[in-house]
């Protein structure tokens, strides 16, 4: 069955047209992602979708009575001083409509126990309530919170909570009222691998259809069926999950540019056949006109012609994480460190050694101490149980990209670059600061922006040893690809931190695990350490 259909959907703003000509189908059951980068509409078509923007031109045909939920990427505050236990509960609003009749309907049936007919809409009653289910309300709301790790924060007012928590709380009122249809924009965002791992089964099990907008491409094979690529305003439909789509995807690429090339030829050829045959009529003048007549009939041909686009290949962006000086063996010695913030300790008895070139990833739940654990490696000073060896120099990336001055980007790159100034706009340009986008003010850049920036300068570092908090977060997924290479290539010592299972498995060759206020090491990347927690 459709449950929701686009036919030829146009979307402009201003001069730009963002979506123009989409068209797809989305069927009882399936698990959609729609991909594409930054800026390509996926989150203007999801809005669409639900009413809240309106197509230019197109339809958009939702079968009748179907139920959505929308987890927005930017949802509006609404609900202030609402604690989020209550927001969990209104979720099941027509349950507890139900739940409250039959309260009614038991007190009816004490003052009159022998009247069949109260009884009988009591079972009736009850019925709905069984197969809407109402008796597992208290079950399946622990549950969710548990899974979605908000059960600590139940009895707070939700402006108490952070914009991520919030975002939490929302997904799983979302998720507790089961909606037919789930559209879900970057749900991943603010979570933490176990719960995106909860998170991914829940969605498994999900009986209704799934439509998703994600960067997190391991979430994405894990969940989704069918990919819809949104590439310069148009869409493009895939059978299978991520990794099936940037298979198909490339082939599809080769093909069409294959496709190009050969209808170039003959075009070419059309083209040479006409000044061919026109200059044959010139010299048989004044009895040319058959040639003229097979030349103008070649002519109209090559009007009919259906032009074959030529494929718009991706510039990468020029990440060549490059250094001078090598380090010491021991890139990073830890020995019996306790970690604490004031008195409260966060991982105990810290003992682990990082060599020079390695590639190694910290995971742990949100808290755990990651980001403080870095901090405190790269603040360190030669601390006695913290221990940098020689010839080290840090670059360094925070998960909170913060500017000390605020400053435009070109100010801001000067500070790094060696160079002309035409060279420096000419390499802000490869990362895509366009024109007059290098006299942006630097606090007013987006996520993606400032990570770019901030990349930007860790070129320029000259650094040997890496340190990446959260790299990923604000990227859209080629970019994620591109740094990905980057540092594959990196032939310095890479110390990250990720939620992204996708780039740990790039990545990493260690794994640092903090559970349970302690660090563990394990071998490989994050399928290995999965393997190895088995």
């Amino acid at each position: 069955m459709i449950e929701i259909s686009l036919n030829k959907i146009k979307k402009s703003y201003g001069f730009k047209d963002i979506l123009n000509n989409i068209t797809f189908e989305i069927h009882t059951g399936e698990r959609v992602s729609i991909v594409g980068d930054n800026g390509s509409g996926k989150t203007t078509l999801l809005n669409i979708i639900n009413g809240i923007e309106k197509e230019d031109s197109g339809t958009v045909t939702i079968r009748k009575g179907l139920e959505i939920g929308y987890l927005n990427q930017l949802p509006e505050n609404i609900y202030n001083e609402k604690i989020v236990k209550k927001v969990l509960y209104e979720s099941l609003d027509d349950v507890l409509k139900l739940e409250e009749k039959m309260n009614r309907y038991e007190k009816k049936m004490k003052d009159n126990p022998s009247d069949i007919s109260i009884i009988n809409k009591y079972l009736n009653v009850q019925d709905e309530y069984i197969k809407a289910g109402g008796y597992e309300i208290n079950t399946l709301i622990d549950k969710v919170a548990h899974g979605l790790n908000i059960n600590e924060f139940l009895d707070k007012k939700m402006n108490e909570l952070s914009g991520g928590e919030q975002r939490r709380v929302l997904l799983a009122s979302l998720i507790i009222k089961k909606p037919e249809i789930l559209i879900l924009d970057e749900p991943t965002n603010h979570l933490d691998i176990n719960t995106l791992e909860w998170l991914e089964s829940f969605l498994n099990k999900y009986k209704g259809t799934i439509l998703i907008v994600s960067h997190d491409r391991y979430f994405l094979d894990k969940v989704t069926t069918k990919t819809i690529l949104l590439e310069n305003g148009k869409s493009v439909i895939f059978h299978g999950n991520y990794s099936y789509y940037l298979k198909e995807n490339e082939l599809r690429i080769e093909r069409e540019f294959k496709e190009y090339k050969d209808q170039q030829k003959i075009i070419k050829e059309m083209k040479r056949k006409i000044k061919q045959l026109e200059e044959f009529g010139k010299l048989a003048y004044p009895g040319g006109d058959p040639f003229f007549r097979r030349a103008e009939n070649i002519r109209k041909r090559l009007e009919r012609l259906e032009l074959k686009k030529k494929p718009i290949t991706k510039k990468d962006l020029p990440i060549n994480l490059d250094f001078n000086t090598r380090s010491g063996k021991d890139a990073l010695v830890v020995k019996n460190y306790d970690l604490k913030i004031q008195e409260n300790i966060l991982i105990k008895n810290i003992n682990f050694k990082i060599n020079y070139g390695e590639k190694v990833c910290i995971i742990g739940e949100n808290g755990s101490g990651k980001s403080t654990l870095i901090k405190t490696i790269i603040e360190s000073n030669e601390k006695e149980n913290i221990r940098l060896g020689t010839n080290i120099k840090i670059g360094y990336v925070p998960q909170q990209i913060t500017f000390d001055k605020d400053v435009t980007v070109l100010d801001f790159a000067k500070e790094y670059f060696i160079g002309e100034e035409s060279h420096l706009r000419s390499a802000l340009d490869k990362f895509y600061f366009h024109g007059e986008n290098v006299f942006k003010k630097v606090n007013k850049l987006s996520g993606g922006e400032k990570v770019r920036l901030k990349l930007f300068a860790l070129i320029q570092s000259n650094s040997n040893f890496i340190i990446l908090d959260e790299p990923t977060n604000h990227i859209d997924i080629y970019t994620k690809e591109t740094l990905e290479t980057a540092l594959k290539e990196y032939k310095g010592t890479l110390l990250f931190i990720s939620h992204d299972r996708y780039f740990i498995n790039e990545l990493a060759d260690k794994i640092l695990y903090i559970n349970d206020k302690r660090i563990k090491e394990y071998i490989g990347n994050y399928n290995d350490f999965v393997n190895h927690k088995k």
